[in-house]
């Protein structure tokens, strides 16, 4: 797939304010500071559509963006910042899951992870509770330009170990690097091959 047009539509507070469902939908997500800015502008081959911040949580609001007059790219908030507040903490997990539950086009569930590091416990209740929520959802591992090939296999290895003591089937993975887009094309072609499917079910 080509990305020839890439919008900002709109920013929301609740999944009631998101823009009609007529078109397929796919949202990322992941703990703060995962890259999660740097891999959308990666993605589609623009440097400044979603805002990158040295400071995490900068994402507070769900953003979406219109991908060739065709689809929708949601940049939800990030999770896991230890210095925000109870309350806010409560409010972003109300806005974001009642997104997740209730918004019937959404495809897939792009989860973020920081492929130099081993499993949080912040992604793996997550991914549990979208397990169990029924969410389909994928892994996009980033920053792996920042690891050797030895060390990438180590670390996905022993992730996909402690996947294993929760589930009887992995979800698909994807090996990404904002700075070598890298899994530019792979995350394209899933997408463009997931809009079938939204058009079936459509017609």
């Amino acid at each position: 797939m080509i990305i020839s047009s890439a919008e900002f539509i709109k920013s929301s507070t609740s999944y009631s304010q998101c823009p009609i469902p007529d078109k397929a939908e796919y949202a990322f997500i992941g703990r703060s500071n995962v890259g999660k800015s740097s891999l959308i502008n990666m993605f589609t081959g623009r440097k400044q559509l979603a805002k990158t911040s040295s400071t995490p949580g900068k994402t507070q609001l769900i953003n979406h963006f219109l991908i060739n007059n065709n689809w929708y790219l949601v940049d939800l908030p990030g999770y896991g910042f230890a210095k925000i507040s109870k309350t806010a903490i409560a409010k972003w997990e109300k806005m974001v899951r009642d997104y997740l539950v209730k918004r019937n086009n959404l495809m897939v569930v792009f989860l973020l992870i920081d492929s130099r590091i081993s499993m949080q416990e912040a992604d793996n209740k997550f991914m549990r509770w979208m397990g169990e929520s029924e969410i389909p959802f994928v892994l996009v591992f980033t920053k792996t330009d920042k690891l050797t090939r030895n060390e990438l296999a180590k670390n996905l290895g022993a992730y996909k170990t402690a996947l294993y003591q929760y589930w009887e089937e992995l979800p698909q993975m994807f090996i990404t690097s904002a700075e070598k887009k890298l899994g530019q094309d792979e995350l394209r072609n899933y997408i463009e091959e997931t809009n079938l499917l939204f058009k079936e079910s459509d017609s």
